[in-house]
């Protein structure tokens, strides 16, 4: 699989592109909610900024985080959170935490099968797919000439790989797993015949990401894996979890939602179903938060955003004093796991952060 060239740092693209806009008197985004510099809220600013503090407090001397559940796309997250809010993460206080990271996940790396799990288990290709996911957003960004001579003599099977080589060998595990199976989707194992929306839609973003950032997606995958979406996706339009259409969580409904629009699939009819069923039951931030809060409201944030910036900048107004209320003193959403269910540690606490980081836009795959 081959890989376009290195795309440029993502700020003078965006400063490209609004200078271009401007100059042929186009208009710049969707309006003042989409366009990059807007003010990001006081509140937001505060939360993300304790959030951060946390997550470097937290990082493991390899540069992963271990609290709780771990692995290449847990350490992910916390990849996506510092690269998220906007700091340089070339030259800016993020630069040393984020190529430690960076390496850290590379090293987890099977370097035959492309696998970001190297320890497997339960929950690998979630892993996979986060991990996929954040080296597709840091690609293009970080500047990885220097990655592995300033790794103070770290070693292992994946030293010295850049970033471009680590995100085509994770798109081709996942096409690889995909073609195997008969959904044309995901499950835990690379090798399962069976599928979810939500192990699937970690897998089927990081190659969205992935195909964004310039690298060769076979188009096949992803269509299969959409169409995959839309048998799950219900008259009314929920989105079922596994095995039949309807049915499943706020949380997989936003998945659908998110995927259809990253994979430039707005008109199809599922896609209208989901996000209008979507929208009502977003109407109170409160309501339905399930058995993981942070997770439905990661993926919910970048429905909205993406399907309807109204909705969106109603909900996530809400979404901001709800969350006040639930950061602890040290910026941790730790406590998630006692109000309702949750995950504890890194991934709660990225979770939160990262459907705030909407706000801020800096994430490629956060553009509309």
């Amino acid at each position: 699989m081959r890989s376009a060239a290195r795309p440029r740092s993502r700020v003078p693209f965006r400063l490209a592109v609004a200078a271009a806009a401007m100059a042929s008197g186009v208009a710049v985004g969707e309006g003042p909610l989409v366009r990059y510099g807007d003010p990001v809220p006081r509140d937001v600013r505060e939360m993300y900024d304790a959030g951060v503090r946390y997550l470097l407090k937290t990082q493991d001397a390899s540069g992963a985080w271990k609290d709780g559940q771990a692995g290449p796309g847990v350490t992910g997250m916390g990849v996506m959170v510092l690269l998220g809010s906007g700091e340089d993460p070339n030259y800016g206080p993020y630069r040393v935490p984020i190529r430690k990271a960076l390496r850290s996940m590379i090293l987890e790396q099977d370097s035959a099968t492309g696998f970001l799990a190297a320890g497997g288990g339960h929950d690998s290709m979630y892993q996979h797919g986060f991990a996929m996911l954040a080296i597709a957003e840091a690609y293009g960004a970080v500047d990885d000439r220097t990655l592995w001579s300033e790794a103070d003599g770290m070693r292992g099977p994946g030293a010295g790989r850049s970033l471009g080589q680590a995100l085509e060998l994770a798109v081709r595990c996942a096409v690889t797993s995909a073609k195997k199976n008969p959904h044309g989707a995901w499950r835990y194992s690379p090798d399962a015949r069976d599928a979810d929306t939500s192990v699937s839609g970690a897998v089927l973003m990081g190659l969205l990401g992935a195909r964004n950032a310039g690298i060769e997606v076979p188009d096949e995958t992803v269509d299969r894996a959409i169409k995959y979406y839309t048998t799950m996706t219900s008259g009314n339009g929920q989105v079922g979890y596994s095995g039949g259409a309807g049915g499943g969580s706020d949380a997989v409904t936003s998945i659908a939602v998110l995927v259809y629009a990253i994979a430039r699939q707005k008109g199809l009819p599922q896609y209208d179903k989901a996000l209008s069923y979507l929208k009502v039951r977003s109407r109170d931030v409160t309501a339905a938060a399930e058995g993981y809060p942070t997770y439905t409201r990661y993926y919910r944030a970048q429905a909205l955003f993406q399907g309807d910036v109204a909705a969106w900048e109603q909900w996530n107004a809400g979404l901001v004093q709800e969350l006040k209320k639930m950061q602890s003193k040290d910026g941790s959403f730790a406590g998630f796991a006692g109000r309702g269910g949750g995950f504890g540690g890194t991934i709660d606490t990225s979770l939160a952060l990262l459907s705030l980081a909407v706000n801020y836009k800096f994430l490629p795959v956060y553009e509309r």
